[in-house]
């Protein structure tokens, strides 16, 4: 008779905490309690305390001592993504994994999460909020920071999963500990560098539409996580273009040409986009002096805009003479409303009594998002020479 033991397939949760000592215990508690009666394998919840200040790490060291499967570690420094590495690279689990402490997606997603994961097919496993199957409860400024985030991912980076900022995620362990070498970021960007740089390797992300309640108590500075992730995006971006990622590049993608005439047309943007800015800049400060920021932010994207589709309409596409002017200003405005939209939702989301200066780089960053959806409806659309020859 073959006495070989059959192993059982252990999932490892992390629980990256800072200052979380109010959740904690009733969060790992609740945690514990679902998976010791509901999930069929077997499990083990890291709580990973980032260099916490207040009660977190003796609340942790208790749960280690009263429950099962439950261990702590202490990290010197802050950062999820310096949490995560440390727990995963250690790991001898089939499935490494994390969730907020919060607790803020439905337990019951958990198993649909990993299970892709323990059976082979697919490589990492992400919770989405944005499926349409989902059901989310959240407010207005995290919905529309959380739609903007993931846009620009799809449209700047080409990114096929559909939501990067969910606090929900498993990699099978040996893929997890590969990807780590590769990941630079130690806080909020970790994951979603780490979700690009599996899908640039061709690795098969599996999505769950999850249950999704909005903790009231989250401590998140949002904006400074919002600014935090577009400049790692950046970096990314950089890295990728440069080869210096590490990346490999599809030959399908290394013989990739621009589109025609795109060459020619781009630096010219640039260049009236630049005295554009700069002039949105400057009228944007003047008016600020006698009105609100929205207002003056609409008057300056306004008055710019005009002007930027009649530079852009001479110097970036080459249509000359008064015929179609005012259709392709009219069209132009549809850009314009894009950019009050980003603008304006950027300005919103502000805290009262910021500076001066942080207004304009709220607005600096939305209008870089602004000016490549501009820049797509102008070539695309409003200056397409095949609806300027059938005109």
């Amino acid at each position: 008779m073959d006495t070989t033991a059959v192993r059982t397939r252990l999932v490892e949760v992390a629980v990256p905490v800072y200052n979380e000592q109010r959740a904690l215990r009733a969060s790992v508690t609740r945690l514990h309690g679902y998976l010791a009666r509901n999930f069929p394998y077997g499990f083990r919840i890291t709580i990973a305390d980032n260099a916490s200040t207040d009660d977190t790490w003796r609340i942790a060291t208790e749960l280690e001592r009263e429950l099962p499967h439950v261990r702590a570690v202490h990290l010197d420094e802050k950062g999820r993504g310096r949490a995560l590495r440390l727990v995963w690279s250690r790991s001898e689990a089939d499935v490494v994994s994390y969730m907020d402490v919060d607790l803020s997606t439905d337990l019951d997603a958990f198993l649909p999460l990993v299970a892709p994961l323990l059976s082979g097919h697919s490589d990492l496993a992400i919770g989405t909020r944005l499926a349409r199957a989902s059901r989310v409860e959240r407010g207005p400024k995290r919905e529309f920071i959380s739609r903007s985030y993931n846009l620009l991912l799809r449209s700047l980076m080409g990114a096929g999963f559909s939501d990067a900022q969910c606090g929900f995620k498993a990699v099978r362990t040996e893929i997890a500990q590969a990807l780590l070498p590769g990941v630079e970021d130690e806080e909020w960007f970790f994951d979603t560098e780490l979700l690009l740089l599996a899908e640039r390797y061709g690795l098969r992300i599996h999505e769950v539409p999850v249950d999704w309640v909005d903790d009231p108590d989250s401590r998140v500075d949002i904006v400074r996580t919002a600014l935090d992730d577009l400049r790692g995006l950046a970096r990314v971006a950089r890295k990728t273009l440069s080869g210096a990622a590490g990346i490999p590049v599809p030959a399908r993608v290394q013989r990739a040409e621009l589109p025609r005439g795109m060459a020619r047309q781009l630096p010219r943007f640039a260049i009236v986009g630049a005295f554009s800015t700069l002039a949105y800049l400057a009228l944007y400060s003047l008016l600020r002096l006698a009105i609100p920021p929205l207002a003056a932010n609409a008057v300056a994207l306004l008055v710019t805009a005009v002007a930027n589709t009649a530079a852009n309409r001479r110097f970036t596409f080459g249509v000359t003479g008064s015929a179609g002017a005012l259709r392709h200003q009219f069209e132009g405005l549809i850009a314009f409303l894009v950019g009050l939209a980003l603008t304006s939702g950027s300005l919103a989301l502000l805290p009262g009594g910021v500076s001066h200066g942080v207004e304009l780089a709220a607005v600096i960053a939305a209008n870089a998002a602004a000016t490549l959806v501009r820049f797509l409806l102008l070539r695309v659309w409003v200056f397409n020479p095949q609806r300027r020859n059938g005109r």
